[in-house]
């Protein structure tokens, strides 16, 4: 793997916090020669793509690199984003990684891509003839970027509507640019442009445009809209400044890093005790952002228990571990807890200044099923805070938004019901990603947009082409 940058260097800046330059190829060759190339490659079914690994590995191997591109995009046509942000389940069912560190497939996966987009490969791929239909896909996130490329490429006219000022939903305004620069992003948007796709920007659907415009306009619409209401934290003192939405603190350094103008109180972390509630990728990303910026301390709460470095017995391989993990950001510094429960925001004149908290302990339940949580009576602290991120997750798409407006039914967790095909309960109105599936994983997106644009193709024209997991297209390069 690539070094990363020390710890003092990358908190000066915004840039990935690899140091890319340091990485020969002959080690990239080495490592992708430790895939056995197993006879059941449990990689394939980590992956949620289905992205044929051995097959790439062995390629890079050979120094067939324009065939190991190939090979990859066959699956996955954004492996420059998953090859730095997805957690990599595939290594996880590596079987190598039974009794050693698995193939680190991950960072061969990014290396392919960025060696073909150096050496001039990765080249649009317009159809051949426009079939004369035309689709809307609403949110530019990965799932969106996905399905209007592979619509497109089927040859039907694709726009792809953003409500904000640019092109890639949450990748770009919530990602944190130590993680990815947003100029992969632009490079890759460049290139569908080049194909056909129509990005449509600033255009708020639902608002500035409604379901009924979409209707006469397009032949079929696709939402893929993410779910982007944030779980709240409704206990004494969430009113008071200083109690922020982790999404909002985020999307809001992304926009100064992108020079785009925001609205709102700058919401800033340097000089503050901060306190990141929730331990998922949402709450490392504000933690590396806040040290960033300058926080007097960083404190992260999860209401968990503290896993464990090594696989639980309860999760034995190829199946993905509940495991400790600590990210770049955790390096960076912050004072992690668990099995913490926050009561109360406490603070004078409108301002927060600090919170309450109780350690709890998970207890079976009587009637079976999950565990209990308890107060451990006595546990109760205070701790100093002037900032308090709530990155506890979302819970589907907004209320009244464009769901509303076209009368989509949700499930019972509140995203869009859709049959097998990923159309709603409105004909000719498609969901995919978070929307449709719930939070998850950037390659569950690009899944869930192939797999929407395959049923689009088949509702538009009575058959698709387009390639499942269970049967790939080779693109040209």
């Amino acid at each position: 793997m690539p070094q990363r940058r020390p710890v003092e260097e990358r908190l000066q800046d915004w840039n990935e916090f690899y140091d890319y330059k340091t990485f020969p190829a002959r080690k990239l060759q080495k490592q992708a020669a430790r895939c056995m190339d197993c006879g059941v490659p449990t990689c394939h079914a980590g992956c949620p793509l289905g992205n044929l690994i051995p097959d790439w590995n062995d390629f890079v191997y050979q120094d067939r690199w324009e065939e190991a591109i190939v090979q990859l995009h066959s699956t996955n046509n954004f492996p420059e984003f998953t090859g730095r942000l997805c957690p990599a389940p595939c290594e996880e069912a590596c079987v190598l990684g039974i009794n050693e560190k698995p193939v680190t497939i991950e960072e061969i996966e990014k290396n392919i891509v960025e060696h073909a987009f150096n050496v001039g490969w990765i080249l649009p791929q317009p159809p051949v003839e426009r079939t004369g239909k035309q689709v809307a896909v609403v949110g530019s996130g990965p799932a969106g970027m996905a399905c209007a490329q592979q619509l497109n490429r089927a040859g039907h006219t694709v726009h792809l509507f953003e409500r904000s000022a640019k092109i890639g939903g949450l990748l770009r305004y919530g990602i944190p640019d130590f993680k990815m620069e947003k100029r992969i992003i632009d490079r890759r948007m460049a290139v569908m442009e080049k194909e056909g796709v129509v990005p449509r920007t600033g255009i708020d659907v639902g608002n500035d445009i409604t379901a009924d415009d979409l209707n006469r306009e397009y032949d079929a619409v696709v939402l893929s809209i993410g779910s982007t209401q944030p779980r709240d934290l409704s206990i004494p003192g969430r009113s008071l400044d200083g109690v922020h939405f982790a999404m909002d603190f985020l999307t809001q350094q992304n926009k100064r890093v992108g020079e785009e103008a925001f609205t709102g109180d700058d919401i800033l972390a340097h000089d503050k005790n901060v306190i990141v509630i929730g331990g998922g990728d949402t709450g490392s990303d504000c933690i590396g952002t806040s040290n960033r910026h300058g926080a007097a301390s960083v404190t992260n709460f999860e209401l968990l228990p503290k896993p464990t470095p090594e696989r639980p017995e309860n999760q034995p391989w190829p199946f993905w571990p509940m495991r400790l993990r600590s990210s770049s950001s955790h390096e960076e510094g912050a004072d992690r807890n668990w099995s913490i429960l926050t009561k109360e925001f406490m603070g004078k004149d409108g301002a927060m200044t600090h919170l309450k908290t109780v350690e709890i302990e998970w207890v079976p339940s009587p009637k079976g099923g999950r565990p209990e949580m308890r107060e451990i009576e006595g546990t109760e602290k205070e701790w100093p805070c002037e900032l308090a991120l709530l990155a506890l997750g979302f819970l589907g798409p907004e209320p009244g938004s464009i769901v509303s407006q076209f009368g989509c039914e949700l499930d019972p967790r509140g995203n869009i019901k859709t049959d097998e095909n990923y159309m709603s309960t409105v004909p000719g109105v498609f969901a995919a990603g978070d929307s449709r599936r719930g939070q998850s994983l950037i390659v569950w997106a690009i899944s869930e947009g192939r797999e929407a644009a395959r049923g689009v193709d088949r509702h538009l024209m009575g058959q698709t082409e387009l390639a499942s997991k269970e049967g790939m297209d080779l693109p040209r390069v």
